[in-house]
């Protein structure tokens, strides 16, 4: 039986996203919104506030950051603290996103991410043996989450031949109001614009490949809002110009992002995120079956 229907297949194809409300159920939103809030609870920060910008993440950027790879790690939102450094809220309001490595340290998160479901939708857009190698708890914080600026996902996890398919779960609605995605439909078609690359002694830096901007995030420019309720799977082309706005509503947009690779593919050593040759990135069965 077919993951995908003809019509939405054509969708994805025309589009390089693809909507599907209702895919997780309320419980299961629920239940992650739990462990992530569990999660920052026992989360002591001591001398470690790595904060996480996509506008100036080079200089943001730190060990604590590089080495997340295969960890549980904490960033907070670059409007978490004052001029004097010290948190202008609670830290369970002042986290940015837990990454990167939740869909296998984390017994929940694991098994979310590793539903035959979505196994069955990789394989059938095109991954023969897909390796899951990212995943985030993004909290979209009231009156401070941070924009995300547009990008390509293929740019922070390149593969050679691009391969890079991003699941995005809407664990609470998202709207407009509260930073809801926006996409450029078909620019999935486009090649790839730049690179996130390890520059050595623990920078990154941008690599370049073509200077062209992107079109302000606008409908006159072809930008559509991907709103999307409580419960939705939207499938991202790693290609594929998105991006979501700062959040000043009083309303969090809490998601969770998976992002899977080709196993078969070339992964460059300069990719950002690495991971420890002892555990290499793995696919969609549970560990030891």
């Amino acid at each position: 039986m077919k993951a995908l229907t003809d019509e939405q297949r054509a969708r994805w194809e025309r589009d390089g996203f693809l909507a599907l409300p209702g895919f997780a159920t309320p419980a299961a939103c629920d239940a992650l919104i739990a462990r992530a809030r569990a999660l920052v609870d026992g989360f002591e920060p001591g001398e470690v506030a790595s904060i996480f910008s996509t506008t100036d993440q080079a200089l943001a950027t730190d060990a604590y950051f590089l080495g997340s790879g295969d960890a549980i790690r904490f960033f907070f939102e670059p409007g978490a603290f004052d001029a004097e450094g010290r948190l202008r809220q609670p830290k369970a309001l002042s986290i940015n996103k837990i990454g990167h490595a939740l869909h296998d340290l984390d017994p929940a998160f694991d098994a979310f991410s590793r539903a035959p479901a979505l196994a069955a939708l990789a394989r059938e857009l095109g991954l023969s043996d897909p390796r899951l190698m990212q995943s985030m708890y993004i909290f979209k914080q009231p009156h401070i989450g941070g924009e995300v600026v547009c990008h390509q996902d293929s740019t922070f996890l390149y593969t050679d031949p691009p391969s890079v398919l991003g699941f995005w779960f809407a664990l609470e609605d998202a709207t407009i109001q509260n930073g809801a995605m926006w996409a450029l439909p078909g620019g999935h078609e486009a090649a790839l614009r730049s690179r996130f690359v390890r520059a050595g002694e623990g920078r990154v830096r941008t690599e370049v490949i073509d200077p062209t901007p992107w079109p302000a995030a606008r409908p006159e420019n072809g930008f559509v809002p991907l709103e999307a309720s409580k419960g939705t799977l939207i499938l991202l082309h790693g290609l594929l110009p998105h991006l979501s706005g700062a959040n000043t509503s009083d309303r969090s947009r809490h998601a969770y992002s998976l992002h899977v690779v080709e196993g078969r593919a070339a992964y460059p050593a300069d990719n950002w995120l690495q991971r420890d040759p002892a555990t290499p990135a793995r696919g969609f069965a549970p560990a030891g079956g």
